[in-house]
């Protein structure tokens, strides 16, 4: 028997990672972001219901991997504007 797999992604590390955020920020938003969007789907929520639970909208048919990313990216900003405002 032979199984087939797709690649995850066809991107590369650098299309990844938004230019305007550090890249080991962005790696550990990432990670807070699946977990987040793990305990939702566990709770049997949606991807939408995981968005909303970072105090975003979003609409009923975002994807969880669009979800991770979305809150990923209010995760960096959070944390870099946080950053700032201590400076």
């Amino acid at each position: 028997m032979i199984v087939d797999f797709e690649a995850a992604s066809t991107r590369t590390i650098e299309d990844m990672t938004p230019a305007h955020i550090n890249p080991i920020q962005w790696q550990q938003a990432l990670g807070l972001a699946r977990q987040i969007s793990a305990r939702v789907f566990r709770d049997g929520g949606v991807a939408s219901d995981a968005v909303a639970a970072v105090g975003l909208k979003a609409s009923k048919d975002v994807t969880w991997d669009k979800a991770v990313e979305l809150i990923a990216s209010e995760l960096s900003k959070t944390r870099t504007a946080a950053r700032k405002a201590a400076a």
